[in-house]
């Protein structure tokens, strides 16, 4: 299934990331370039960062230029990982292209990719929630109330999982149907952002 093959992926790769855990490494992704493993891990890798980068400039003692520096890092992968979700995506349009929807078809509230992005994401609290759980110098308030998190996230990557592949059965049987709408994302666009495009009318 599916969200099998992502969330092994997506769980090897935070475990990847960690074993030198600073957000300046660089991925060595283990797939092909052409194989939608490669997809997968490539867009956990960003998040995984991303998350790490978040965590960074949340430090109230952070020099401002240094926080402005993160600032950019972050608004630059949000951008990454919106494209990835739209090759993954992409990956499922081609797939079922030859696919022609049935008459009753509907459309999900989201597509294939945008609910992986959420498994990925989940991915990452879970790995960070397990640290929580078996930190030895918290007190036992705290890991009481970790370990009760935990189970929620894991509860909540079983029903995505579970989503995730049947929406896909759906669309490979023409009870559902995509579309893969770009996310149009306009603060970064300096043809949309007026306080870009106002910079360059000066």
């Amino acid at each position: 299934m599916v969200s099998k093959l992502c969330n092994d992926i997506f769980d090897t790769c935070i475990q990847d990331y960690h074993l030198v855990d600073e957000v300046s490494t660089a991925s060595n992704n283990p797939y092909p370039v052409a194989d939608f493993e490669h997809l997968l891990y490539a867009k956990n890798w960003v998040d995984t960062v991303q998350w790490h980068l978040e965590d960074i400039i949340r430090n109230p003692a952070i020099d401002p230029m240094e926080a402005l520096s993160l600032k950019r890092k972050i608004d630059a992968s949000n951008q990454v990982r919106t494209d990835m979700v739209e090759y993954i995506d992409s990956y499922f349009l081609m797939k079922y292209k030859d696919i022609h929807p049935k008459e009753s078809a509907t459309i999900n509230t989201e597509s294939p990719a945008w609910a992986i992005d959420r498994l990925s994401i989940l991915a990452l609290k879970i790995y960070h929630m397990n640290i929580e759980v078996n930190r030895t110098n918290a007190i036992a308030e705290h890991t009481v109330a970790c370990t009760e998190k935990l189970a929620v996230l894991s509860d909540q990557r079983k029903d995505l999982s579970t989503a995730i592949d049947e929406l896909i059965t759906d669309i490979a049987h023409g009870n559902k149907y995509m579309k893969a709408y770009k996310q149009m994302k306009m603060y970064n666009d300096p043809g949309l952002n007026p306080v870009l495009y106002q910079q360059q009318i000066k």
